[in-house]
C-alpha cells in the first residue's frame, strides 16, 4: 500500500493528544527546564574516567611514557569541565523537587568533581586487588591484561567503586546512572551505595544483584546468579516506603558465596562462611560456617536394549 501521510485534522489532534499527555506528567518530561543530566554525556565521563583508571586498555590513545602526564592532564581539564557540567546538572534537579533557590550548585558541582579525581589513584590501588583477586581466583585467567580486558566482574566494580563515591556526596541521578549502564553492560546489578571492601571477585558474573545497603568485606568471592537483597520494604503510616534503613546482607571477609544462592535482609554472613548454591537464607550465619542444600537423591538412568525399557543402575534407590 501507498504511505498515506498526516491530514491537517489528524496532525493537529494527535500533536495536541500527546502534548496534553505531558503537561499530565509528573518526572517524565523536562519542558521548559535545563536541569538534567544527559545520559551520553555522562557516559562519554564514565568512559574518560576509564582511561585514567586502566590508561592505555581503551585504545583510544596511544600512551608513551613520554606523554602520559600530557595525557592524563588533557583528561583531567576535560573531566573537570564535563563532570562538572553533569554534577550541576544533577543538584539542579535536586534543588527544583525541594523548592531551593539559594544554592550555589555551580560551586557545590566543582568540589565534587574535584574530590572525586583526587580519589582516582585510590580506587586504582583497590582496583589492583580486584584485578588481584579475579587471577587468584580463576584458574582460566592467564593474565591481568586478559582480566581487565575481558572480565565483566572489572567492568562492573570499576563503574561501581566511581559511582559510590558519588553515592557518598550525596550526588543524586548520576550514580544509579552508571550502575545501570555496568548492569546493560554485564548483567551485574550492584547499587551505587553498597559499600565493597578489597580483593572482590565475582566469578561468571551474570545475574548478580547486590542492594543498596549491602556490605561486603575484603576477599569475598561470590559467583553467578546471587542475590543479595531486601526481605520486603517497610511502609510508614502513611503508606509511603521508609527509606534510609539497613534492609541488605552483610558479609565478612573471606566468605563464599556459590551460584544462585539468595541472601535476603539485614543478615550477617560471618568471616570466612561458605554458602553453598541455590540456598534461600535469611538468617544470620555464624563465622565459618559452611551452609548447604539437603544432598538430593539423584537417579540416573540407563538406557539397555532389553524389553521394559529403561534399566536403572546398580545401588539406586526405586520407590
Amino acid at each position: 500500500m501507498p504511505h498515506k501521510s498526516f491530514t491537517n485534522g489528524q496532525l493537529e489532534k494527535l500533536t495536541e493528544a500527546i502534548v496534553l499527555s505531558y503537561q499530565q506528567d509528573c518526572g517524565t518530561n523536562f519542558i521548559d527546564t535545563k536541569n538534567l543530566p544527559v545520559r551520553e554525556k555522562v557516559l562519554s565521563v564514565l568512559d574518560a574516567l576509564t582511561e585514567l583508571l586502566f590508561p592505555g586498555y581503551t585504545g583510544k590513545r596511544t600512551l608513551t611514557a613520554e606523554n602520559i602526564r600530557s595525557v592524563v592532564q588533557e583528561l583531567l581539564v576535560m573531566l573537570r569541565r564535563e563532570l562538572a557540567e553533569q554534577i550541576e546538572l544533577a543538584l539542579r534537579y535536586e534543588c527544583r523537587l525541594a523548592e531551593c533557590s539559594s544554592s550555589d550548585c555551580r560551586t557545590m558541582a566543582v568540589k565534587c568533581t574535584q574530590r572525586l579525581l583526587e580519589e582516582i589513584p585510590s580506587i586504582r590501588k583497590t582496583l589492583k586487588t580486584d584485578i588481584q583477586a579475579a587471577f587468584d581466583g580463576d584458574p582460566a585467567a592467564k593474565s591481568f591484561e586478559e582480566i581487565i580486558l575481558s572480565y565483566p566482574h572489572i567492568v562492573a566494580i570499576s563503574i561501581h567503586r566511581i559511582a559510590h563515591q558519588l553515592y557518598l556526596m550525596e550526588i543524586p541521578l548520576i550514580p544509579r546512572l552508571m550502575s545501570e549502564y555496568a548492569h546493560e553492560r554485564t548483567g551485574i546489578d550492584i547499587h551505587p551505595g553498597a559499600c565493597i571492601g578489597e580483593y572482590f571477585f565475582i566469578d561468571h558474573g551474570t545475574g548478580v544483584v547486590i542492594g543498596e545497603t549491602s556490605v561486603i568485606g575484603n576477599n569475598v568471592k561470590i559467583y553467578q546468579g546471587v542475590t543479595l537483597g531486601a526481605v520486603s520494604f517497610p511502609k510508614d503510616e502513611r503508606g509511603r516506603l521508609i527509606r534510609g534503613k539497613k534492609r541488605h546482607p552483610t558479609l565478612e571477609d573471606g566468605v563464599t558465596v556459590y551460584a544462585e544462592a539468595t541472601l535476603l535482609g539485614d543478615i550477617t554472613i560471618g568471616k570466612g562462611a561458605v554458602i553453598g548454591g541455590n540456598v534461600w537464607i535469611r538468617e544470620s550465619v555464624p563465622p565459618g560456617a559452611t551452609v548447604t542444600v539437603t544432598k538430593p537423591d539423584l537417579l540416573y538412568i540407563t538406557h539397555g536394549t532389553k524389553k521394559g525399557g529403561d534399566k536403572r543402575q546398580a545401588g539406586q534407590k526405586s520407590d
